[in-house]
């Protein structure tokens, strides 16, 4: 089914005056078709007046909300036509003129004339266009019956004489002589129409100064407005009040904004709260997974340790059986094992240092502290040093004092056999990152700086400053005559009693990170896994050594009369045990479960402190 209002029709723009005898009330009903009405697009004059309601009663409004157009409220404006609108215009349920004419065709929903299925295609623009062309008088030249139904007006012989057109009432209701207004001086003022407050303004008792805002209290008539303006202290500020308002407006103006600003990122909070709280229930879940996974690889591991223990006492008879020539003086039985745990720091450990005098071992961590191990009888810490207020990153000893440098940018130094604090000083602008000692003088490495400092007593007294260093000193090896500095890609030698650097050694695979000197090579740990070798004589490289898959961070050496092995730590959480005879790897070692930050060798036993807070001891 497809209804469709189409009527033709054309009509010129033009506001009609109606004389005061047009003020009586009609009632109507529809005509059919060939009541001999003339076009509604050619309005004429009436000797009548037809009051017709601009919306449809309850049942329109029901066929509205039938055809899902926006709900509006009931217009209650007068709507006064001049002429009586065809039948083809009105409503066949209230017999009131269409309001918001459509097209429709079968759809889901029933028409309650002839209960057929309906939904909305399109707006009848044809129809509307129709209607807006119908003549009614203003609304402020009617008024509400005397005597009738609620709703019905008619023309009101004090009021605007003008007829307009339907579509053009809005644009005529605002500028209309006759639409009552309020004094804008004070509401208590009787009501005006339009054409008198012209009038009413000149003679108005209750006209205030523009300043009022401002303070001032005049209120009067026009002439003695004008006399106030002169004499009005704030007319001749009233620039700068302007300017003060309009700078007023921007503030709030920028205000609001913010407001809404703040607003959107409130709205924005609440959605990233609402995802991390999600993100926080994803990762509880895979916490979860990742502890059964966890369980389940602990015991895999606990199977792969006795598999490998079984192993290695294999290959021990084997390889006792076994010609090594090819490895020259390597003594097989020599495999360093696990023999104990210090367990204490409550972060990283990133730094040891041994005083074989007393066999006592200090370990350095974040955790801002320094422990001290019993190596010997008791195996247990028997202090822990605190004073720094950053991670302990270097340890060295010198005679019985023990230097300590921290992120704290100070080294302090401790009496050993009381390990008592006994000085602190501000070394350096940036963290110490190493400390070696060596003829009686300390040397501390820092930011593109190494500083030389003579000892005196608990004193350290600055002697000289290396420079010509480009980036972070983070190893530092005495050695004879000579130190041994790592800076970004560079080795450098320094005559320790010229303190001139003698000779630069250039190195490939990332920073330096560690330095190892023997009798015969110069070795250094690099940030992209390699170990280089030089020959400490001709400063020649001889080789690279490679089998770690993270940075190595730390060496160290054990020297014997007929072999010398260097041990290398490394971020992939391994030790190996590297033979400088032959240059290869004869062990690797795998106990801790963090990255293995130091290394510090005693009496043939080897000491390795990580990132999960132990210090393993390892021997043959």
């Amino acid at each position: 089914m497809l209804l469709q209002a189409v009527i033709q029709g054309s009509s010129t723009y033009k506001q009609h005056r109606r004389t005061p005898s047009s003020s009586s009330t009609l009632t109507y009903s529809p005509r059919d078709d060939d009541d001999g009405m003339p076009p509604i697009g050619t309005p004429r004059r009436s000797d009548s007046a037809i009051s017709v309601r601009s919306l449809h009663s309850e049942s329109n409004m029901s066929l509205r909300s039938t055809f899902s157009l926006h709900e509006e409220e009931e217009d209650t404006e007068p709507q006064v036509f001049a002429e009586q609108p065809s039948v083809k215009l009105c409503c066949q349920l209230c017999c009131n003129v269409f309001k918001d004419p459509v097209i429709t065709t079968c759809g889901v929903n029933k028409c309650p004339v002839d209960a057929a299925k309906l939904t909305v295609v399109v707006n009848n623009i044809a129809v509307a266009e129709q209607i807006g062309e119908l003549f009614i008088h203003c609304k402020y030249g009617c008024r509400a019956t005397v005597a009738g139904k609620p709703g019905a007006y008619e023309v009101d012989p004090l009021g605007c004489p003008f007829t307009i057109k339907l579509s053009t009432r809005k644009e005529h209701e605002a500028s209309c002589d006759y639409r009552p207004v309020r004094c804008p001086n004070n509401p208590s003022c009787p009501p005006l129409l339009t054409m008198n407050l012209e009038a009413h303004l000149k003679e108005c008792e209750h006209i205030k100064c523009p300043h009022s805002k401002y303070g001032c209290t005049f209120i009067g008539n026009q002439d003695t407005y004008e006399t106030h303006l002169e004499v009005c202290k704030f007319e001749g500020l009233k620039e700068f009040l302007q300017q003060t308002d309009d700078r007023f407006h921007e503030m709030q103006l920028t205000l609001a904004q913010k407001d809404q600003d703040i607003a959107f990122l409130r709205s924005m909070l609440g959605k990233l709260s609402e995802k991390l709280d999600q993100l926080e229930k994803n990762l509880e879940l895979k916490f979860d997974v990742l502890d059964e996974n966890q369980s389940k690889l602990s015991e895999d591991l606990m199977e792969f340790r006795r598999d490998a223990s079984m192993l290695n006492d294999e290959l021990s008879h084997i390889n006792a059986r076994l010609n090594m020539g090819i490895l020259g003086s390597y003594d097989p039985q020599q495999i360093f094992k696990c023999k104990g745990t210090f367990v204490g720091h409550q972060g990283p450990v990133w730094c040891l240092c041994v005083y074989s005098t007393g066999d006592l071992l200090f370990s350095g961590s974040s955790d801002k502290t320094i422990k001290v191990w019993d190596t010997c009888t008791t195996y247990k810490c028997q202090k822990t040093l605190e004073g720094h207020d950053g991670i302990v990153l270097a340890l060295c000893i010198q005679g019985n004092k023990l230097y300590s440098g921290s992120a704290d940018c100070t080294i302090i130094v401790w009496d050993i056999q009381t390990l008592q604090k006994v000085n602190t000083i501000r070394a350096h602008d940036n963290p110490v990152c190493t400390l070696v000692s060596s003829h009686n003088m300390l040397f501390s490495g820092s930011l593109k700086a190494i500083k030389v400092w003579d000892i005196v007593g608990t004193e350290l007294k600055l002697k000289k400053e290396l420079t010509g260093l480009n980036h972070w000193v983070r190893a530092l090896v005495a050695s004879q005559n000579h130190l041994y500095s790592g800076s970004y890609q560079t080795i450098k030698i320094w005559d320790i009693r010229s303190l001139e650097c003698v000779h630069v050694l250039q190195t490939s695979g990332g920073s330096v990170y560690s330095i190892a000197v023997t009798n015969h090579h110069i070795v250094c740990g690099t940030y992209e896994n390699l170990i280089h070798v030089w020959d400490i004589e001709s400063k020649e490289q001889v080789r690279t050594l490679t089998g770690h898959v993270g940075t190595v961070y730390a060496l160290a050496v054990i020297s014997t009369p007929d072999q010398t092995k260097v041990f290398s730590a490394s971020y992939d959480r391994s030790l190996r045990v590297w033979s400088m005879d032959n240059m290869i790897c004869t062990q690797t070692l795998l106990r801790h479960q963090g990255s293995v930050t130091a290394l510090a060798v005693s009496r043939g036993r080897l000491f390795s402190g990580a990132v999960d807070s132990t210090v393993k001891v390892w021997t043959c």
